[in-house]
């Protein structure tokens, strides 16, 4: 078999192996998993969420670049256009090297959910669920659940309204209480079921006509009709595909853990 195909098989068995070369397992927090109520729930509707391990940071560029060597398939040139569209790794001077522009301890940007989903996966990770990255989102520095402060809301409104914070190094906002950091102010993430939430039939009135893509209440049964940061991120989600390569638009990983962990 030869070196090509033996890559091939690599990335179809990624679920099969559990850590590759460029794995950091040791940059990894745990999130204590409990109850809360999601944007989109009414104030009986209470979600579970287990206990896992969250990436510290978002996977940077320098870590992308290690993948794309590794799955060749993956690379701007090779990618099929079924997993991304044109913009993907949009920012990039070929196949293995990233912009000057970027730094490699930034963000990677310009992925596919594809990719994204992929890359996890050969690390025997996977994407947080929407209710996972809100869950652990939720956190200031001191707070596990500080959606009710007025200050914290409104650096993240400010974050969205800014623009370039996806060049900034990894690390560069707060630590959150759970020891993670840059869930905001740098890139927005994907998420494993990211358009599993429909906020309103305007977030994708213009970008996507697919409504198999959708599910969920809409705005009217929002628990927080004030919380207007998360109405942003939900209709954000709402309005993508999975092969959409968004230029502030990355990823991280997150692993399950026992349960009596």
């Amino acid at each position: 078999m030869n070196s090509f195909y033996k890559k091939i098989l690599a990335s179809c068995l990624c679920l099969a192996l559990p850590f590759t070369a460029f794995a950091q397992k040791d940059n990894m927090v745990l999130v204590k998993g409990g109850e809360f109520i999601p944007l989109y729930g009414v104030d009986t509707m209470t979600v579970k969420v287990s206990s896992f391990l969250m990436d510290i940071y978002p996977v940077t560029n320098a870590e992308y670049q290690k993948f794309v060597v590794e799955y060749p398939e993956w690379q701007k040139s090779r990618v099929k256009k079924l997993f991304a569209d044109d913009s993907y790794l949009v920012d990039w001077e070929n196949d293995t090297t990233f912009s000057r522009n970027l730094l490699p301890n930034a963000p990677i940007t310009s992925v596919s959910w594809f990719a994204a989903k992929n890359y996890c996966e050969c690390q025997g990770k996977r994407l947080p669920t929407v209710d996972e990255w809100e869950y652990a989102a939720m956190a200031d520095e001191t707070t596990a659940d500080a959606r009710r402060k007025e200050e914290y809301n409104k650096f993240i409104l400010a974050w969205y309204e800014t623009s370039n914070t996806i060049k900034k190094p990894v690390g560069s906002t707060f630590k959150n209480y759970w020891g993670i950091y840059d869930l905001h102010g740098s890139a927005w993430e994907w998420t494993y079921d990211f358009n599993s939430v429909l906020i309103s039939g305007e977030s994708r009135k213009d970008v996507d006509k697919d409504s198999d893509l959708f599910c969920g209440s809409a705005a009217v049964g929002a628990s927080d009709l004030m919380n207007y940061a998360a109405f942003m991120r939900y209709a954000f989600r709402g309005s993508i595909k999975a092969r959409y390569s968004i230029k502030n638009l990355g990823f991280r990983c997150i692993q399950e853990v026992n349960t009596n962990q």
